[in-house]
């Protein structure tokens, strides 16, 4: 897959993340990419690799602590949210991909 499919739920969101990623931002976006890259590389993305957190902190981990920092209380239905984003897109480019 060489272009996002814009059609896709969640592609704006993955966009976002890819951009950040080249760009060596650390961004929620960029977070979400690299800890759903396992099920997005099988669909032809090309994920680079998030620079090493210092603490060794996982993307689950650096990007619940982004939410939280964010918002509070809030950080776990959004965390959610965000994974199902994710997950709607995966199972959609899947859905194409078969066709």
């Amino acid at each position: 897959m060489r272009d996002l499919p814009r059609e896709l739920p969640g592609s704006e969101l993955l966009q976002l993340g890819l951009d950040d990623l080249r760009a060596g931002r650390v961004t929620e976006s960029s977070l979400l990419v690299e800890l759903a890259a396992p099920r997005l590389r099988p669909l032809g993305l090309e994920i680079q690799a998030m620079p090493e957190s210092t603490d060794g902190e996982s993307a689950e981990h650096r990007l619940y602590g982004m939410l939280s920092d964010r918002l509070g209380d809030g950080a776990h239905s959004r965390y959610n949210a965000l994974l199902g984003r994710v997950a709607s897109f995966a199972s959609a480019a899947e859905h194409a991909a078969s066709r």
